[in-house]
């Protein structure tokens, strides 16, 4: 069972994609629900707006502790503000689940009106380049030695400063993307996941041709 946080952000659009994967989800806000979950997606919205309802409804720990022992998790946009060690440009209340050994900068790449799409090659996914969504998005400044770059913006002219910056990794069981995958048809992104929370539970089962290959959550 796959939980998504649904405290602020595009939680149904992740539900779709899920169930798109053959997974089964559920809601989770109260510290009960997430005691229930086997995984957590941390959804697009607002990151200082998430980071102080986790505080609001007493999940920040919980979620922290969760997380420590295993718990695969994958964050889009704010969803990766959270879980790295450090935000750039966040607001001074803002806290973090610190989960992936990375440098965030906050609304990289610029406001609302500067949302974009692009093509990005996805380390280990085949089928072709990802189509990406940015609204607001983050990128990577800085990834541990412990992280695995996954993306990077086309190094393009109409790319500008964004050209090469990281925007999806992985650490562990634990998977970031600046963009949204829920927003578009493409459901690879969540297979990747879905298949990193099988692996965890221990009830991976042969891949079909053509799928990611799994690879172990440590």
């Amino acid at each position: 069972m796959i939980g998504v946080l649904a405290l602020q952000g595009d939680v149904r659009e992740h539900q779709r994609a899920l169930a798109d994967c053959g997974m089964r989800s559920t809601l989770v806000r109260r510290r009960e629900e997430l005691a229930e979950v086997d995984a957590l997606i941390l959804p697009g919205g607002e990151s200082t707006t998430m980071s102080r309802l986790l505080a609001t409804f007493d999940l920040m720990q919980p979620l922290r502790a969760r997380l420590a022992e295993g718990m695969p998790a994958y964050g889009s946009c704010a969803g990766m503000i959270l879980l790295c060690r450090e935000v750039l440009d966040g607001q001074p209340e803002q806290r973090q689940l610190a989960m992936l050994d990375a440098v965030v900068r906050r609304n990289a790449f610029g406001r609302q009106v500067d949302s974009f799409e692009a093509d990005l090659d996805f380390a280990g996914l085949a089928g072709g380049p990802v189509r990406a969504v940015f609204i607001r998005a983050p990128w990577i400044e800085q990834a541990g030695l412990g992280v695995e770059v996954l993306a990077r913006v086309p190094d393009m002219p109409a790319a500008g400063s964004a050209a090469g910056r990281i925007v999806a990794i992985r650490q562990g069981c634990v998977l970031a993307t600046a963009f949204h995958p829920e927003l578009t048809g493409d459901r690879r992104v969540h297979q990747l996941f879905c298949e990193m929370v099988q692996e965890s539970s221990g009830a991976a089962q042969k891949q079909a041709p053509g799928r990611t290959q799994v690879r172990a959550c440590r």
